[in-house]
């Protein structure tokens, strides 16, 4: 299949969707475009049978007008230029920050985040872009909503890249008391996006998850690859929350943190054939990396 990649696959999560899907036969085109320009990419998708949607801003502290013009208008230039090109197919990565977290137990596909956290510019923009997706007429367009990614490549790096790098490198060394995340392969992820486009049904979103940890195992986990010994110590989440208000931590990410973000992958081990591997592997990669 002819399929055009948006964001030219220099992102952490677009480089290793640009080569899953060449590793898996597909004819790909990941020529960079500012997904801002809606003629451009007009241009760029014309002679595609699909795209697939991975350009976005993943950040906490970018300007919320910024973040807005690239994941959400950015998002409804790609669907018009699907369509003023006749591509066929869209799959979008959206975020496992749509469908939850849900406090004591995983979330899932039906699910949705509270709505304090709207407040988070990123967080509401993933939000809005996905729901242009999964509501675009004329196009077989679907979501896949990757968790944590880690592994090799995270340049920028990422918020996830940040905490792996604070960990690995000693700075990080008291994890926050009730916070999770789910961990997954960066590998799986891209590899989950091959599925999606291959089987997804057009109007679903797919999470692609590995494994719930708190935040103080997956601290554990990075400092025994890097080598080091595991934090021991917590934080209660009053800490955090006082610095935040104080200025002196990022407000969006403390928010984020107050509970378990975990969540299921089931749905695409159903229809999809998405089978996660374990998390270690590419963690050791990701701190030989960083």
């Amino acid at each position: 299949m002819r399929v055009f990649v948006t964001g030219g696959g220099l992102g952490f999560i677009g480089g290793h969707v640009v080569r899953a899907l060449e590793a898996a036969g597909h004819d790909v085109d990941a020529t960079f475009v500012d997904v801002r320009d809606r003629d451009a990419l007009t241009r760029a998708v014309d002679g595609a049978e699909a795209v697939v949607h991975v350009a976005a801003i993943y950040s906490f502290t970018a300007p919320e007008a910024e973040i807005e013009a690239v994941n959400v208008a950015g998002t409804a230039n790609v669907i018009a230029a699907c369509r003023a090109a006749g591509v066929r197919r869209l799959v979008a990565t959206s975020s496992c920050a749509t469908c939850g977290p849900v406090p004591g137990r995983a979330a899932t596909e039906e699910d949705s985040p509270p709505p304090e956290e709207l407040t988070v510019p990123y967080k509401r923009t993933k939000i809005e872009a996905e729901r242009l997706v999964l509501a675009a007429e004329g196009i077989e367009a679907l979501c896949v909503n990757p968790t944590t990614p880690v592994g090799e490549g995270d340049k920028a790096p990422t918020p996830t890249g940040r905490m792996v790098r604070g960990v690995a490198s000693g700075r990080f060394r008291l994890a926050l008391r009730g916070a999770g995340v789910n961990l997954v392969d960066v590998r799986d992820v891209a590899l989950g996006h091959v599925l999606a486009l291959e089987r997804g049904r057009p109007g679903e979103r797919y999470l692609l998850g590995g494994v719930d940890v708190t935040l103080k195992e997956a601290f554990a986990l990075i400092a025994r690859a890097a080598g080091r010994r595991p934090p021991r110590l917590e934080l209660p989440y009053a800490i955090p929350r006082a610095l935040a208000a104080a200025g002196l931590l990022n407000r969006h990410e403390v928010l984020l943190a107050r509970w378990p973000a975990w969540f299921s992958s089931e749905k695409a081990k159903r229809e999809l054939g998405y089978e996660p591997s374990p998390v270690e592997a590419a963690l050791e990669r990701a701190v030989r990396d960083a």
